[in-house]
């Protein structure tokens, strides 16, 4: 029998709210600057393609094999 843990609102939402507060920052810091201010909103825009292409692959690894 397999234990069943519960999340709290704030544990489901923690990693998409800090997804969508970085993306708003690298779109603020796209629009209002050039040079460092355009590397870091590459690098903040970018962030959340990799967490989500990361728990894919998470999660894809952690499956059981009977059920693929």
């Amino acid at each position: 029998m397999s234990r069943v843990s519960r999340q709290t609102t704030r544990t489901i939402f923690a990693w998409p709210l800090a997804l969508g507060v970085a993306t708003l920052a690298g779109l603020v810091l796209g629009l209002t600057g050039d040079g460092v201010r355009d590397v870091a909103a590459w690098s903040l825009l970018g962030l959340a393609p990799l967490v989500i292409f990361g728990a894919l692959l998470r999660r894809q690894s952690d499956s059981p094999s009977s059920l693929r």
